[in-house]
């Protein structure tokens, strides 16, 4: 099974990146940027996902609490009163502590069965710069009447067991079937040898991943040896039953950074469709947005006023222009060209190959932390609770979909990290296409082969809707990537 690859060069990225802007004293893209010792963020740190999650239900009552962050805390503002955990007024004793920037609630003893509850982190917790949370973050589930007496499962590593021709610039990483106690994530848990000589680096956990980055690339044609130990737990304190163990031997070089896609002139577009855009409500459309080979008649609810020249229109609804086919010269050959680079584009994303990530999460990557990389589905892909995109400011993220994108109502697609929403792709082949719902915010370029359909009140924050058939609106707010 094919699944994590290539995470070591992407993390080297992202450190000189932020190390640049601490030097020159400037920002990205509006977008966060991890906090550290020696830096200063003004980004409030995010929850990016808890285990249990909102609404859970049949909870095991020997689980401990936890909550993914987007960031490094300061260990100092983790603790009892920062984290609670309640049943109705009735606080829960527990143990709160902090590991690989996540906070774990360890209650003294077994919940109570088939009862609600209710975990809360306030704002006295901070980052490393001393951001403190924005909001209080609440959440609540509910438990069963079984314990959790299953050990963790390796379900997969990345290089897989006997790998060869493995990149010297990459990182080792195990896929689990539950998520770990996160303090259990450590370089004693996780090794790398070379023979008998450790390999050092930085152990790192997300997405039910343990991660091991080494300091240095590895060198080529050689063998390494991985080892996870049985002191990782799940969060019932269950350990892996068996030490896992296994081999890989390098290649000659490194692999070399994912190539953004280039969108050549439809990139001057923040929509461009071949079938028509249509909007109901009241939107706001940063940017230029054009048709083609369809006429002027199939942009519908902007109330276009035509420029003298009629090579362009405008709309009180758009800070930019309108385009079609039919406009005078050289707005049809503009068009023409637009429309072409956007299907090239397309072909591009959908064509690259070498995935780092397929089949991930069967498709439905819901509360996910996905790092940089191509990632290939046979499926559609679902978001029913926020995405989080982290990487630096030059990694690029390419999603590869064969059917649709769908994204529920009111789910965010995060960027961390100092992550750009222009070097992101989603290539989605569906039949319906991307669906994007009601109130949900998403960051990107969409390149799909039919529709985008952009549900009420929702937000396309410096992305792209760049579609081969229709695109609809109704009261959204869309703005294209900073350059």
């Amino acid at each position: 099974m094919q699944t994590l690859k290539q995470y070591s060069n992407h993390l080297l990225l992202s450190m000189l990146f932020m190390l640049t802007l601490f030097i020159a004293g400037c920002g990205s893209d509006g977008d966060p940027i991890l906090g550290s010792s020696t830096s200063t963020t003004t980004a409030t740190p995010v929850v990016l996902s808890t285990t249990p999650i909102d609404g859970d239900v049949n909870v095991t009552r020997n689980t401990n609490i936890t909550a993914f962050f987007d960031k490094e805390l300061d260990g100092n503002t983790v603790n009892a009163t920062t984290f609670t955990l309640k049943n109705g007024v009735t606080a829960v004793a527990g143990a709160v502590t902090y590991a690989n920037k996540a906070m774990i609630l360890n209650p003294t003893s077994n919940l109570d069965a088939n009862t609600t509850y209710d975990a809360t982190i306030t704002t006295g917790v901070k980052d490393l710069d001393g951001n403190a949370l924005a909001t209080e973050y609440v959440w609540s589930f509910e438990t069963g009447d079984t314990t959790d007496v299953t050990a963790p499962e390796v379900l997969s590593t990345d290089p897989d067991a006997n790998a060869t021709g493995v990149p010297t610039n990459r990182s080792v990483s195990a896929l689990f079937s539950e998520t770990l106690d996160p303090s259990t994530v450590t370089t004693t848990t996780f090794t790398l040898k070379k023979g008998t000589t450790a390999v050092t680096g930085v152990v790192s956990y997300a997405s039910k991943t343990m991660i091991f980055d080494p300091t240095v690339d590895l060198d080529a044609n050689t063998t390494y040896d991985a080892n996870i130990t049985t002191g990782v737990t799940d969060l019932a304190g269950n350990p892996l039953a068996a030490n896992e163990t296994w081999s890989f031997t390098t290649g000659d070089a490194p692999l070399p950074a994912l190539a953004p896609v280039n969108l050549g002139t439809a990139g001057s577009f923040v929509i461009l469709s071949k079938t028509g855009i249509t909007t109901t409500g009241t939107t706001a459309i940063t940017g230029d947005i054009g048709v083609s080979p369809i006429a002027r008649t199939a942009i519908t609810g902007f109330a276009m006023s035509a420029d003298p020249t009629d090579t362009f229109a405008t709309s009180t609804l758009v800070t930019g222009k309108i385009y079609a086919a039919d406009m005078a010269d050289p707005t049809p050959a503009k068009m023409t060209a637009a429309v072409g680079d956007m299907e090239t584009a397309y072909t591009d994303a959908k064509d690259r190959t070498n995935p780092d990530f397929t089949e991930l999460y069967a498709g439905d990557v819901s509360g996910q932390t996905l790092v940089p990389g191509l990632y290939k589905w046979g499926t559609g892909v679902l978001m029913t609770s926020d995405v989080t995109l982290s990487g630096g400011a030059t990694d690029v993220w390419i999603f590869q979909i064969a059917q649709d994108l769908t994204i529920s109502s009111n789910v965010k697609v995060i960027l961390s990290g100092g992550a750009l929403a222009k070097n992101i792709f989603w290539q989605v082949a569906g039949l319906t296409g991307v669906s994007i719902g009601t109130g949900a915010e998403f960051r990107g370029i969409a390149l799909a082969k039919s529709a985008i359909i952009v549900s009420t009140g929702a937000t396309v924050d410096k992305g792209r809707l760049l579609a081969q058939t229709k695109v609809t609106l109704d009261a959204n707010t869309v703005t294209k990537p900073l350059d």
